[in-house]
């Protein structure tokens, strides 16, 4: 009979034991799926967490300082490349321009030149321009460039392959005020032209506005290579 009730108490405890462990493993369980676990820190814990978070919210604010630097940095950058973009154009535009492969147009003067003038004289002509500052020339609507040059004898004339008529123009760009004041100025080169060849009439007349065509010519040299 003893042996009976002992088994029977054996029984119940070990039911109310498997009853308490599984109690506790749904507690454990909704602990570790719902709860955050800070209730389980103790104050020290705490004040370390939130130092950590202090921290890391620092280091944060810095990388997004920095990379707001960088990107300032960046569009800084951009806005210079687009300005220096547009300054090689420019130069570059007023190369072409400066060369002739380009067509231009601006203020400047028209000499009309008249009678046998030689062609060394034509030419000293062109030359007294440049040195007066002329941007562009041309003479009886073709662009001089470097190596255009005036040939042939008087009343014969021709520059780049084209024969010039008696009388041709010439046509400069450039300040027209200077310009006149260094064709015209006493010992210049009309008064020489004028001395040496007195069968010759040269007019000048300033002009508001003269367009000049691009050349034809290649000025793709043969032999040189740019060398930077």
């Amino acid at each position: 009979m003893s042996h009976s009730l002992r088994s029977g108490r054996n029984q119940v405890t070990l039911a109310l034991v498997a009853v308490l462990l599984g109690v506790l493993l749904v507690v454990q369980l909704r602990a570790q799926s719902g709860g955050t676990g800070l209730e389980t820190l103790s104050a020290q814990d705490l004040s370390d967490l939130v130092a950590n978070l202090n921290t890391r919210n620092d280091q944060l604010r810095v990388e997004v300082a920095t990379t707001q630097a960088q990107l300032d940095g960046l569009t800084a950058a951009q806005a210079r490349g687009d300005s220096s973009l547009g300054q090689l154009q420019s130069d570059l535009a007023r190369v072409r321009a400066w060369a002739g492969l380009v067509p231009v147009a601006g203020p400047g003067i028209r000499i009309d030149v008249a009678g046998p003038i030689s062609s060394i004289a034509a030419d000293d002509l062109l030359n007294e321009l440049r040195n007066a500052g002329a941007e562009a020339l041309g003479v009886a609507g073709v662009r001089v460039v470097p190596g255009s040059v005036i040939g042939g004898d008087p009343g014969g004339l021709s520059i780049e392959d084209t024969a010039l008529a008696d009388p041709f123009e010439v046509d400069a760009i450039g300040n027209g005020p200077t310009l006149t004041g260094s064709l015209t100025r006493a010992g210049g080169i009309i008064a020489q032209v004028k001395a040496t060849f007195p069968g010759v009439t040269i007019t000048v007349t300033p002009i508001d506005m003269i367009g000049l065509p691009a050349t034809t010519r290649s000025l793709v040299p043969s032999h040189a290579i740019p060398r930077l």
